[in-house]
């Protein structure tokens, strides 16, 4: 069991996770947003880190959870794949996709269009009204993290799906 703390270019707080899997462009952890708290599933994209680290700190926190039995295993369905197909596969999960940017900006979502490398999304807000008019087109290259699973990212699943349920929308949970 291994934890890291990341320094990301361009993000002013560093993040740790328990490290699950990694290839040649990314690294999946299980996030830690302080201290022993495990919330959900980060990828990482490989250059856009700046620095990553497991020194004292990192030991300890791998201890703990090591200690609480921690699962270590990759999510049901996940294989590292493109940026559109590894959204693709959160949505077909979840219901929906998160994501930040180069710009450190972070996104719900649902897949609108994609050609190539290049894709629409519908936005989510966050009391999880659906937003069909956005109209910005993003590039796989923009895509710095993919987040699935945490608390938060259940909250807006939850508020989405009561929302297509009001409006009859909703035909199965995910």
């Amino acid at each position: 069991m291994k934890v890291e703390t990341y320094k990301i270019f361009g993000y002013k707080e560093k993040e740790t996770g328990l490290l699950i899997a990694e290839n040649e462009d990314w690294v999946l952890v299980k996030h830690i947003p302080v201290d022993y708290v495990v919330d959900g599933f980060k990828l990482y994209r490989k250059n856009a880190i700046k620095k990553r680290k497991s020194k004292k700190k990192e030991d300890k926190i791998a201890r703990v959870l090591a200690l609480k039995n921690i699962d270590t295993n990759i999510p049901d369905g996940f294989t590292f794949t493109s940026v559109i197909e590894t959204l693709q596969w959160c949505e077909n999960t979840y219901g929906l996709f998160e994501f930040q940017d180069s710009d450190a900006t972070l996104f719900y979502g649902k897949l609108n269009q994609s050609e190539g490398t290049d894709f629409c999304i519908d936005t989510i807000d966050a009391d999880g009204v659906i937003e069909k008019e956005y109209d910005y087109e993003f590039s796989e290259e923009e895509i710095e993290i993919i987040t699935f699973e945490t608390d938060y990212f259940e909250s807006v699943r939850l508020l989405m799906n009561d929302q297509l349920k009001k409006q009859g929308q909703l035909t199965k949970v995910v």
